[in-house]
């Protein structure tokens, strides 16, 4: 497989006037978590975590202002962030849809849960929907192989899952948070 270069010397970093890491978040990792490590960048887990814990997501104009305070590269920060799938580098829905995709999920089905709530949703795997709601996404593996085809709504677990089941589900998801 060949490498996919991206024209990332001529991308714009969208940037609001104030400051993601406030005053609180920089007192914070400065205080409390560089005290912890040798060199200064060895915070930036602690950091990418608080910011996307305040915000939900951790947004580029953040990266490079973690950049700034630990003296690294923001280079290093996006190269970081983007490894880990735990970090989400654009907003996210408030609820999240996550389809196990490891081997034992897929032998029992799990393709046709991705496409029943790629039809449900009307997105595909790594999208939002239009009006912010849900986010679907697939894991790796979320550890319930015995009860293939899993996956995740936010942090209730479904197991044994059913085509069928998706847009009942959903609904449940949406119906849970209005309460």
């Amino acid at each position: 497989m060949g490498w996919i270069a991206k024209d990332s010397a001529h991308a714009t970093i969208e940037r609001r006037d104030a400051p993601y890491l406030t005053e609180a978040l920089t007192a914070e990792i400065r205080d409390k978590y560089m005290p912890r490590y040798e060199q200064a960048a060895g915070a930036l887990l602690p950091a990418l975590h608080l910011v996307q814990h305040e915000y939900g997501w951790i947004p580029h104009q953040a990266m490079v202002e973690i950049a700034q305070l630990l003296d690294i590269q923001p280079s290093q920060v996006i190269d970081t962030a983007s490894f880990y799938e735990e970090y989400w580098l654009k907003p996210k829905g408030k609820h999240v849809v996550a389809v196990c995709r490891s081997i034992a999920c897929e032998f029992c089905g799990q393709p046709e849960i991705t496409d029943a709530v790629r039809t449900a949703l009307g997105i595909d795997v790594g999208e939002t929907t239009d009006d912010g709601e849900f986010t679907f996404i697939e894991l790796e593996c979320i550890g319930s192989c015995g009860t293939a085809p899993a996956m995740l709504i936010d942090h209730t677990l479904h197991e044994n899952v059913r085509p069928e089941q998706i847009p009942g589900l959903l609904d449940e998801a949406k119906a849970h948070a209005a309460h």
